[in-house]
């Protein structure tokens, strides 16, 4: 237990950031496992990975992950599409 007040403002707000990554993350996840899926069924639509693209950069933008993973998710998203394609 925290016996300052500016260390128990500090834990308070980080409770609430953790809180905040860890839904931000979650959809992130889930938004990754769909597009995914999606692609191994062979339907690379540009819309279904355009919608992972912006999940992927939105999650950069909160700072939920960061700039280089963002690109790198984006890349192996676009590799695997076009594998798909190829098909």
């Amino acid at each position: 237990m925290a016996n300052i007040r500016s260390a128990e403002k500090q834990r308070r707000q980080a409770e609430k950031a953790t809180a905040r990554n860890r839904g931000g993350k979650s959809r992130l996840r889930g938004a990754l496992k769909k597009v995914r899926g999606e692609v191994e069924a062979g339907n690379t639509d540009p819309k279904v990975i355009g919608a992972g693209f912006s999940e992927i950069d939105k999650a950069a933008r909160r700072g939920i992950i960061k700039e280089n993973t963002a690109n790198r998710y984006k890349s192996r998203l676009a590799a695997a599409a076009k594998r798909a394609t190829a098909k």
